[in-house]
Parts: structure tokens; sequence; C-alpha cells
């Protein structure tokens, strides 16, 4: 079988052209590559003849990128990120470790995972992690990213799910919203009152006061939010009533400046799952980021 030769220059150009980029000097270039400024010269023009365009203007003996240049530089630097981490990965840690990248609800990350990190790091510093914010379900192929943290069902394309913890979940609000009251005295009453919602969840509100017992119920009025951080940040100003998994707003409720509205928590009918691709099930990394997970999500969480 033939195979088309790459259209690629040398490694070396795209080095001491990121270099360039970096500095805007061919002489800063060469002192932090440790090499001649004709050196970076010579390869800068051996790319630019390659290219058959040129990356620099040369304005009054100082550098400007050009518009390829510009462009060419993104690419050029992506590029060489994506090679070193993978050189490190395979150098450093033959197998036992390596660079985990993991992607997160954000909430989920920032108010649960984040504050427990340090034991993971303190087990395993061979393994350094990556953490990303992705809200929604995606395609681990091509993405770069290892595992997810995702909420939802067991069903995700060509990965395996294993699942973390449930949720429940309980409407809570700023104390002045109360007028003085401890609490509502139906759970209807909610409705009389702006309903922060959440944009990935429609039916939150829905499924809570039909679990409750409410089934008169026209649709939630109130603003929407991208994220959860965004409803608990509404919810602390007054805007409404928010209802919340009770794990991510532990501090919020301890220090009273949220209260239950109305104590009658519901268990959601999905759940927590750490998803990775089929492919890489037996990967070290993922194993012991698996195992940790589950055990603190093991750990008995004060909800209310």
């Amino acid at each position: 079988m033939n195979y088309l030769r790459r259209v690629l220059p040398s490694l070396t150009a795209l080095q001491f052209f990121d270099a360039a980029v970096r500095h805007m000097s061919f002489t800063r270039a060469a002192a932090d590559l440790n090499v001649t400024q004709s050196a970076v010269s010579r390869q800068i023009r051996d790319l630019e003849d390659f290219l058959g365009q040129p990356l620099f203007h040369r304005i009054k003996q100082r550098l400007v990128l050009t518009e390829a240049g510009e462009a060419y530089a993104a690419a050029v630097r992506d590029l060489l990120n994506q090679a070193e981490a993978a050189t490190v990965e395979v150098m450093a840690y033959n197998g036992k470790g390596g660079v985990l990248t993991v992607a997160l609800l954000p909430t989920f990350g920032s108010r649960w995972l984040v504050p427990r990190l340090g034991d993971f790091i303190s087990r395993h510093p061979d393994i350094q992690l990556n953490l990303v914010a992705q809200v929604k379900p995606f395609d681990f192929k091509g993405s770069g990213i290892d595992a997810a943290v995702h909420f939802g069902s067991d069903v995700w394309p060509d990965a395996v799910c294993h699942r973390l913890m449930g949720e429940v979940i309980i409407p809570v609000c700023a104390p002045a919203l109360l007028g003085g009251r401890p609490e509502l005295d139906q759970p209807g009453d909610v409705t009389r009152f702006p309903l922060l919602q959440l944009t990935t969840r429609p039916q939150a509100w829905a499924d809570w006061l039909r679990a409750v017992g409410v089934d008169s119920f026209d649709g939630p009025h109130g603003p929407r939010f991208e994220e959860f951080h965004m409803v608990i940040q509404a919810a602390l100003a007054g805007l409404g009533m928010a209802v919340l998994p009770g794990f991510l707003i532990q501090e919020e409720l301890a220090s009273g400046k949220l209260v239950v509205a109305c104590h009658r928590p519901v268990t959601s009918d999905q759940a927590y799952y750490l998803v990775h691709p089929e492919g890489k099930a037996d990967l070290y990394k993922i194993c012991v980021f698996r195992d940790w997970l589950i055990e603190q999500c093991g750990e008995k969480t004060k909800i209310l």
C-alpha cells in the first residue's frame, strides 16, 4: 500500500518559529533556544520558503506577524503543546501515571471535587491532573479527554459508565424571601415566587413539584442560568427560589445564607457517573482515579 507523504516542515523549524513568535525577536529566541541568531533566521527563512509566503514583516528593526503568520502561530503552538504532553507522558511515567484529563460539570468540580483533590494528589503524585469544564455529553474521539464526570443515565456511546452517587434535591432560598417564617406552609407555595432555572435541567422544578404531590403546575416563571453556581448566586441574592442538589450547598446551608424553603427532599432518578472510553478501561491512571472517586462518593454526606 502506498502512503502519501505528509506535507510538513521540520520540527526544528516549527520550534524556532514558535520561539520567535513568543519573543517577537530572533535574538531573544536564539538565546532561549541556546543557538545563534543566524540559525533562527535561517530556520524561519527556510520555513517561509516551504510555505511559499512570509510569516513576519520586518518593520523598523522589529518583527510583526503577517496575517498568515498569526494564524499559523496559533496552530503551531497547539501542535507543539500536544506533542510535548504526549512525549512527557510516555517518557516520564512508563504507564504508571501521566497526564489525566477529566471533563467536569463546573459546579460539581469547583464545589465538591476540587476541595477533595489534595488527597488524590498526595496518593498519586505521578499523575498530573488536567481538569476542564464540560456541561454536555460529547464524543471522546479526538477530544483529548480521558474521562468525564457526567450527570444523567448510564448510557454513553462507546464508553463505560461507573456510578458515583445519587442526588437529593431541595428547594432553598435566601432567608429574607420567607419574610420571617421558618419555611413555607405547603410545597406548592413555592410557585408564588420566582423560580430560578437551570437551562440544562429545564424540568427540575416540575419534577420536584410532581414528586411532592403538586400536579397543577403551569411551568416555572423566573430567570434561567447556564450553570449551577449562577443559580446558587441568584438564590443568595434573593432573586427567587432554587431547587438544588443538597451536597452542592452545604456551606450556604450551614452558614444560614440559604435556608430550606420546604423540607421535602426528593431523590433524583438520575445519578453522577465517571465515564471513559471502552478502550481506556485498563489504564492505570483511570483505574486509580475511578477507585478514588468511588471511595470519596461512598462517604456519608450531610444534606440537610
